[in-house]
C-alpha cells in the first residue's frame, strides 16, 4: 500500500489519509526517540494508510503512546475507535466536551448523517468504532504530553469545535492546529506562497471565539503551523492576517446574504474566486470549483447554524 508518507520536520510526518481525495485531510505523526503520537486520524478507511506508515518507518504498533484527538469531527477523529485497536498502548487524548462522544458513538454519527446525508455517510465515512473509556485521557488547556524528549502543551481553542485542542512544542514553536488555523491545499500554492480559508463547518462555529483563537497560536510566534487540511505552512503571520480577515469576510457574507442556502456557498466561492485571482493562481474555473465547492458548501451551512443562534 502506498503510505502518502511526507517527512514535514524534524520528526514529523503527513499521512495522507485520501479523504475525499488527495492531499486534502492528513494524519500527522510525531516520532522520537522511538516513541510516537498520530494527530488526528481522519475516517476509519483511513487506518491502514496509518498502519502501513508505521511500518514504513519501522515503528511496531506498541510504539505508539497517544492518539491526540484535536476535534471529533469525522474528518478528524473518524479512525480513532479502529486505531485504537490496532495499537494496543496508545491512550486517545480528548477535550472533556469530546470524549462522550468517542466513548458512545451515536450522537455523533447521527449529527454527522444529518449534516451530509445517509448515503454519503456509508460511502465517505462508513464505520465509527467506540473507544472503551479506559483508553480515554482527558485533556484540559495546558495538559503536557510527552512523546521522547519532546514536549507538547495542549491548548483549549475554540470557535470552530467548543471543543477543540491545538498543540504546540515550546521548544520548537511548531503548532498542530486542526482545524483552528484553517484550510490551505497545497494545490493552492503559488509564488506568493500559501493560500489559506477559514473554516466555519456546523454547529459550533462561533466568530469571536475563533479569532481569539487564531490570537491565541499567533501569540506563540509559530515557526511552522501543522494543518489538518493540509499540513506544514509557513509564513504565519501573513497567513493568520488573511485567515482573521477572512473570517470576518464570512460573518460579513452571511449577514448580507438573503436567501441562504446554494446562494451563500456562491458567494464564498465569489469571495475566494477574488482572493485567488489576487494570489495568483491559474483562472480556471473548474479547478477551484473542484477543490473549493465543498468547503464553500460546509461553510455555507455553518454560517446558517450560526445565525440561527445568534437571532434567536
Amino acid at each position: 500500500m502506498n503510505t502518502d508518507l511526507t517527512r514535514v520536520g524534524d520528526g514529523l510526518y503527513a499521512i495522507d489519509t485520501h479523504h475525499l481525495r488527495p492531499r486534502l485531510d492528513a494524519s500527522h505523526l510525531i516520532v522520537d526517540g522511538g516513541r510516537a503520537v498520530f494527530v488526528d486520524t481522519g475516517p476509519s478507511a483511513a487506518v491502514p494508510r496509518l498502519c502501513a506508515a508505521l511500518q514504513a518507518l519501522g515503528l511496531e504498533p506498541d510504539a505508539v503512546e497517544a492518539i491526540l484527538v484535536t476535534h471529533v469531527h469525522l474528518d478528524h477523529a473518524g479512525g480513532v475507535g479502529r486505531l485504537a485497536a490496532a495499537l494496543p498502548r496508545a491512550k486517545v487524548i480528548v477535550h472533556p466536551r469530546g470524549a462522550p462522544h468517542l466513548i458512545d458513538t451515536s450522537r455523533l454519527v447521527a449529527a454527522t448523517r444529518a449534516v451530509y446525508g445517509a448515503e454519503h455517510f456509508e460511502r465517505v465515512y462508513g464505520e465509527m468504532r467506540a473507544v472503551p473509556a479506559d483508553r480515554i485521557v482527558i485533556a484540559e488547556d495546558g495538559h503536557r504530553l510527552a512523546i521522547g524528549r519532546r514536549h507538547f502543551e495542549l491548548l483549549h481553542t475554540p470557535g470552530h469545535a467548543l471543543h477543540h485542542l491545538s498543540a504546540v512544542d515550546p521548544d520548537t514553536r511548531e503548532v498542530f492546529s486542526g482545524d483552528t488555523f484553517g484550510v490551505s491545499y497545497r494545490e493552492f500554492d503559488t509564488a506568493a506562497g500559501a493560500f489559506i480559508v477559514s473554516t466555519t463547518t456546523p454547529s459550533q462555529f462561533d466568530p469571536p471565539q475563533l479569532l481569539g483563537s487564531i490570537d491565541r497560536l499567533l501569540g506563540l510566534r509559530p515557526s511552522a503551523i501543522y494543518l489538518t487540511h493540509y499540513s506544514r505552512v509557513d509564513d504565519v503571520p501573513r497567513l493568520g492576517a488573511e485567515l482573521k480577515a477572512d473570517v470576518e469576510a464570512m460573518v460579513e457574507i452571511a449577514r448580507a446574504a438573503a436567501p441562504p442556502g446554494e446562494a451563500l456557498a456562491a458567494r464564498i466561492f465569489a469571495h475566494w474566486s477574488r482572493r485567488l485571482d489576487a494570489h495568483g493562481f491559474p483562472a480556471d474555473p473548474d479547478r477551484r470549483h473542484a477543490l473549493l465547492d465543498g468547503d464553500a458548501a460546509l461553510n455555507a451551512a455553518g454560517l446558517e447554524a450560526w445565525l440561527s443562534r445568534t437571532r434567536r
